[in-house]
This record gives C-alpha cells, sequence and structure tokens, in this order.
C-alpha cells in the first residue's frame, strides 16, 4: 500500500518505520529513514522516537550517536518522544555517561522526566562506582515526584545495594510505603541477601506477608538462597517445607536454589540435592552444573564424570562451570589438560583455571608443567583472585584471608598462629610446604612467614 501511494507525507513514513520496528525489523526501518531524507521528508520528533527504539533493540549504539547528532541538529532534542527515547537507547546499550549527559539535559529543555525513562538508567548503575551516579539520578526522582512510582523505586534499591549501600536502599523502601508492590518487596529482599542480611531477610518475608503480599517464586527464591550455609539449615528446611505447601517445588528456579542450599549447607545432603534434582520436570544448565559442582567438591569424583557424560547425552550446552567441575574431577591429567585447554580458550582471562591445572601438576611433581602454566599466566596477565575462608563465632561469622589484619583483635590471633606455626614447623610438614613454595613467584620464596600464614589459613578452613 505504502508503495502505491503517489502523496507520502512525514506521517505515513514514520508508520512504515515504526512498523518495522515493531516486528523487529530493524535494517529495514534504517532503509527506511535513508530513503525518507533522499525524497527530501523532514524527520520530527515521532520519527526518531521510533528509530531511536529500534536502535535500542539491535544495540547498534554507533547508528543511535548518528542519530543523537541528527536530533540536536534538528532542534529536537527537546522533544518528549526523541528526548525519552534517547535515554532509552543509550540505556539499553549500557552507555551510563551519555545516558546521564542526556537526563541532564531534558528538564532544561522542558522535558519532564517519566519513569520508563528513568528506571532503565539505574539498572546500569551496579557497582560501587556507580554510588555517587546513583546519588544524583535519585535526587532528580525527587525533583520530578517520580519517587512514588513503584519501578523507579524498585530499581532504586537495586541500584543502591549493588552500589554497596545498603542503608540508602532501607530508607527507599522505608520511604515507599504507600507505593510498595510484590516486586518492591522482592528488591528489598534480595538487597538484604547481596549484603549477607539473612535474619533482616526474614524479617522481611514475615512481614510481607503479614501486610498482604503473597511470596512468589522470585521471594521464595531469595529467602532460600539466605538461608544456604549449615549454621542456617533448620530456617532452609522450613523454608523449603514452604515451598511443598505452596506447590512450588517443581519450578525451576526453585528447585535450583534448594539443590544450592543442600548443597553449601551440609556435606552430607547429596542425597537430598539428587532428589529435588530427578523430581524436576525440566532442568536447565544451573541444575546441571549445580549437581556436576557438588558431586566434584565432595570428592566423589568418578560419579562427577559419570554425570558429565550424562550431561553430553542430555546435550546440555557445556560452559565454563562444567568444564570446571571435571577438571577437578580429573585423575587422568592428559584428560586434565585437554579439558583445560577448552577452558582456556572459553575464557582465557579466568584465573581458576590455571590454578587448578597448577595444582594438578604440582600434586603430581610435574614442576615443570607446572612452571609452565604459572608462566602463561604471567604473559597472559591473569592475577589470582585471593580467596577467603571464613569461621563462626558465638553465632557471628568473621572472613578473612592470607596475611589478614582487619580483625580487632588481630594481634592476639597472630600470637596463637605462631605458635601454630612453630608446631607446624616441628610436625611432619615439609612435603606439603615444598608443594606450596611452587605457588609463589621467585621472588616470594623469602617470605617464609607469608607461605606459613597462608598454609595455615588453608588447613584451619579445611
Amino acid at each position: 500500500m505504502f508503495d502505491d501511494m503517489r502523496q507520502r507525507d512525514t506521517v505515513s513514513w514514520n508508520t512504515m518505520i515504526a512498523g518495522h520496528v515493531n516486528y523487529g525489523n530493524f535494517e529495514a526501518a534504517w532503509e527506511i529513514l535513508r530513503e525518507m531524507k533522499r525524497c527530501g521528508f523532514d524527520f520530527d520528533g515521532y520519527t526518531f522516537g521510533s528509530i531511536l527504539k529500534g536502535v535500542a533493540c539491535a544495540y547498534r549504539c554507533d547508528l543511535g550517536e548518528q542519530v543523537h547528532s541528527m536530533v540536536v541538529k534538528t532542534g529536537y532534542a527537546g522533544n518528549v518522544y526523541s528526548g525519552s527515547a534517547l535515554l532509552d537507547m543509550y540505556a539499553k546499550c549500557g552507555r551510563v555517561e551519555e545516558a546521564y549527559v542526556v537526563i541532564d539535559s531534558l528538564p532544561e529543555r522542558g522535558v519532564k522526566l517519566d519513569d520508563g525513562a528513568i528506571a532503565p538508567i539505574l539498572t546500569l548503575l551496579d557497582d560501587a562506582e556507580f554510588y555517587k551516579s546513583t546519588m544524583q539520578i535519585h535526587c532528580k526522582i525527587l525533583k520530578h515526584g517520580l519517587d512514588c512510582k513503584s519501578t523507579v523505586c524498585n530499581a532504586t534499591i537495586t541500584s543502591y545495594s549493588e552500589c554497596g549501600s545498603i542503608e540508602d536502599a532501607e530508607r527507599v523502601f522505608d520511604g515507599a510505603f504507600g507505593s510498595r508492590d510484590l516486586v518492591t518487596w522482592n528488591s528489598m529482599l534480595a538487597a538484604y541477601l547481596i549484603h549477607k542480611k539473612e535474619l533482616l531477610a526474614c524479617k522481611l518475608f514475615i512481614d510481607m506477608q503479614m501486610l498482604g503480599f503473597e511470596p512468589d517464586i522470585y521471594s521464595y527464591t531469595s529467602i532460600i538462597s539466605a538461608y544456604s550455609e549449615e549454621v542456617h539449615k533448620n530456617h532452609g528446611k522450613s523454608y523449603h517445607g514452604l515451598v511443598i505447601k505452596r506447590g512450588l517445588e517443581k519450578s525451576e528456579p526453585i528447585s535450583n536454589a534448594l539443590i544450592a542450599r543442600y548443597l553449601k549447607s551440609n556435606s552430607n545432603s547429596m542425597e537430598e540435592a539428587l532428589q529435588i534434582f530427578k523430581s524436576m520436570e525440566s532442568k536447565d544448565r544451573v541444575s546441571w552444573n549445580s549437581i556436576l559442582t557438588g558431586l566434584s567438591q565432595m570428592g566423589l569424583n568418578e560419579y562427577a564424570l559419570k554425570f558429565f557424560g550424562h550431561m553430553r547425552y542430555a546435550e546440555v550446552e557445556i560452559d565454563h562451570y562444567a568444564f570446571s567441575a571435571v577438571l577437578r574431577a580429573c585423575g587422568n591429567i592428559e584428560l586434565a589438560s585437554q579439558i583445560a585447554g577448552y577452558l582456556l580458550e572459553l575464557e582465557p582471562e579466568e584465573h581458576c583455571t590455571y590454578v587448578l591445572l597448577s595444582d594438578m601438576y604440582g600434586h603430581l611433581k610435574r614442576w615443570d608443567e607446572k612452571a609452565s602454566v604459572k608462566r602463561l599466566m604471567r604473559e597472559r596477565g591473569v592475577r589470582k583472585v585471593p580467596g577467603w575462608s571464613w569461621i563462626e563465632i558465638r553465632n557471628e561469622v568473621f572472613s578473612f584471608k592470607a596475611e589478614d589484619r582487619s580483625h580487632s583483635r588481630c594481634e592476639e590471633i597472630y600470637c596463637v598462629l605462631g605458635v601454630l606455626m612453630e608446631e607446624i614447623k616441628r610436625m611432619d610438614f615439609d612435603a606439603n610446604v615444598k608443594a606450596l613454595m611452587h605457588d609463589l613467584d621467585p621472588m616470594d620464596w623469602y617470605c617464609d612467614n607469608a607461605l606459613l600464614q597462608n598454609y595455615d589459613s588453608v588447613s584451619l578452613a579445611a
């Protein structure tokens, strides 16, 4: 019909562009935009709004920047449609700085911010480096009266939490008393989970039900994940009972959370995890990887390798986590080397693969191969991320790493550690210490205290 039209106007061109964008045919929409320009028709706010929507869906920020230039050049930067579309495009393309520049300029041009434009930006602010940006956007939210919008409130809670400020997340949650929905409660639950506030998560889970909000799959997944450690095993079983009572035990996300809970909470809980796995009507990659990793971590290497065979037979997509679990379970160094090769192709910057392979070579006293792995790490600029251990004393969990001095009683701790190190030296630990020496660069060999401290931390954690 469009091709047969003798007289076309901007509206007809806009309709064609919007139609192709809505049907996911961005390339056709872009060609029509170019043809529209060649035919001498002027773009308007609807034109820019439609094509920017297509740019966002196609993640073509390079073309989006071209459109942005045209928006400014034609004077439509203050148009509500093009302005909001620019903001949405930069948000979906993950361009935080450009999005913030657009946010900053819209009010000056008379465009009022709305919840649909501001919420996508907040989803990008997911690290401590964006805390200041989150605060600035929160100020604009308050200024424009958007704090009463549940979508904005939920995104702000999540952003503050992921930026490291649970206190700010709580303030936003408390201030949204009249506009909370189930997503708001789930956002706060997830925030407490990120910050290891299990007791507060439990209280929130109870409060939401007392106020008439029925927990959904996401609520139960969060609360089960919060109580996955051994010290919380009774709470975890209680929530498992609630899941069964609600008839949600067949849910894939909940089943995965339950499997992870049992595998983390007790080394003797593999049977419960396997029962849940077998009862699942549909299993995703997370389900398979959880069981495979559990078998590997518990030292059930033969079963882990057989389970990996079942995964391949079931045509489950094998990813880095599956290969890592199999690598741990390998007793055959040649097979382990082959699997490590696959892993290094998938993620060459993942330090765990190098460490696992290096440890296997060290265990077999194949020092040349171990040294070559270390050399490859240095050449590729891969650094081992320090491992953390933790211990619970009087219901309080303390985490630490090698040579950690952050604890208020560190002097007393290191005094006891010194006594333990003397005992280690008197006992027959020479072979293990020699093996550990190969994990250090030559320049670090002189640091006997650091070596023993690291070894002692690992021994105590085990």
